[in-house]
């Protein structure tokens, strides 16, 4: 049994950045945008954030036992748009979102 057409589709959009307000505050503005053109919108669901720890020596060759270490968060949201139309896929590609914002955008 086939479903229609316009009852299965659906535009995911997957938003990665380091810095976690300037995420919200992008997922924020697609919401808005979304919404704007009368669109169901689910999300934005937080998924894992990913921990990259990096360990340096401090020095080239001196001191072993001495040594930093950094971390990078990546923080993930996931936004689904509900039946969209080609206004909200044009208005989205147009939205000016701050640099270090990764999107993905697939239409499942």
């Amino acid at each position: 049994m086939q479903k229609a057409k316009d009852q299965n589709e659906k535009l995911r959009l997957k938003i990665k950045a380091y810095d976690h307000k300037l995420i919200d505050n992008s997922c924020r503005q697609i919401i808005d945008v979304a919404k704007r053109h009368d669109a169901e919108v689910v999300g934005p669901l937080p998924l894992p954030t990913e921990n990259h720890k990096y360990t340096v020596n401090r020095s080239t060759f001196i001191d072993k036992n001495s040594r930093e270490q950094f971390e990078l968060r990546v923080h993930k949201r996931l936004i689904d748009i509900l039946n969209p139309n080609h206004a909200i896929i044009e208005s989205l590609s147009k939205l000016n979102l701050p640099a270090g914002i990764d999107i993905e955008i697939k239409m499942v």
